[in-house]
């Protein structure tokens, strides 16, 4: 797939907005390690010097420092590269979640956006570790668009939130779509009555593209967009089980504790229906490009389709 002009950058988006949002919130101040530039948290750093704090290359002091801040009634958003992130997990847990501290940690480069480094930086683990975090939220944008409409409301939610964003390639799946973001509250993309395919972040743009193409074989496939992984939206995910008997998970994330599982763990719970998810089992590689690599764990509509035809074949 060629990029077009549509597409932007969701670090690029994200550092240009919460440049803007510091003239409105007097208190918020960006703390990161050593990556403000790959993260674009440098915007902020270029309007507000004072109110920008750079730790190093140590992400466990990073975390421990924006605690401190958020004791003292500051509003610290964390800027880091998710896989490295995860080094402080031991910090995100004792320090800020068992105090429930209100710390905004932005994850960029998740998933397989920073194609070129290969494994070591891409990062399919990181929404499971936060999910067995108590009080922690988990929000993953769509798109640019939809980090322009959440991050002001993330900002307002108390209590610690993980906001997980890529790196460039961000297609534009929520254009046209006016409601306001709200945490815990999935979006329906597109209605249907025969299959439900429930996705988060980029991946969508695929579920989207799959949902066209089946609509071409006279099968009728809804779209969700659950950007809020936690809390997630019980409601939608058990009526659209109810709806259409068959539901399919896309997420650019390990199947294992990710999206996916948070939705079988509802289905199975609420009303129990044949599901199949989708997304990575192994490591990342090197490539060219995140859309390649996609492609290459077939993370894509090709498997959406595939996967779609064969639970409209499921007798039950």
């Amino acid at each position: 797939m060629q990029k077009s002009k549509a597409f932007s950058s969701m670090r690029e988006t994200f550092g240009r907005k919460i440049s803007e949002l510091g003239d409105e919130y007097k208190n918020l101040l960006v703390v990161t390690a050593d990556v403000g530039e790959s993260t674009k948290a440098i915007y902020f750093k270029e309007k507000f010097p004072n109110r920008y704090f750079n730790v190093g290359i140590s992400e466990q002091h990073l975390i421990d420092f924006a605690a401190g801040l958020a004791t003292t009634g500051k509003l610290p958003v964390v800027t880091g590269f998710a896989m490295f992130l995860m080094r402080a997990w031991e910090q995100i847990r004792n320090t800020i979640c068992r105090m429930n501290l209100n710390v905004k940690i932005v994850a960029t480069h998740s998933g397989y956006s920073d194609n070129n480094d290969g494994s070591s930086h891409q990062s399919l683990e990181d929404i499971a570790l936060m999910r067995v975090l108590p009080r922690m939220k988990i929000i993953v944008p769509a798109d640019s668009l939809e980090v322009k409409r959440s991050l002001p409301v993330i900002l307002n939610e108390p209590g610690p939130i993980y906001y997980r964003i890529g790196r460039d390639y961000s297609p534009p799946i929520t254009q046209g779509i006016l409601n306001h973001f709200k945490v815990g509250e999935a979006t329906i993309l597109k209605d249907g009555s025969d299959i439900t395919i429930i996705g988060a972040g980029i991946v969508l743009w695929d579920a989207i593209k799959s949902a066209k193409r089946l609509e071409q074989m006279n099968i009728s496939a809804a779209v969700i967009n659950m950007s809020t992984i936690k809390p997630i939206d019980e409601k939608a995910i058990e009526s659209y089980a109810r709806k259409t008997g068959r539901v399919i998970t896309v997420e650019e994330h390990n199947v294992l504790g990710g999206l996916g599982s948070a939705v079988s763990e509802v289905i199975v719970k609420k009303y129990p229906v044949p599901m199949k998810m989708i997304g990575a089992n192994d490591f990342g590689r090197s490539a060219r490009s995140q859309r390649e690599l996609l492609d290459y764990y077939k993370i894509n509509d090709k498997s959406i389709i595939n996967a779609s035809l064969e639970l409209l074949r499921l007798r039950y």
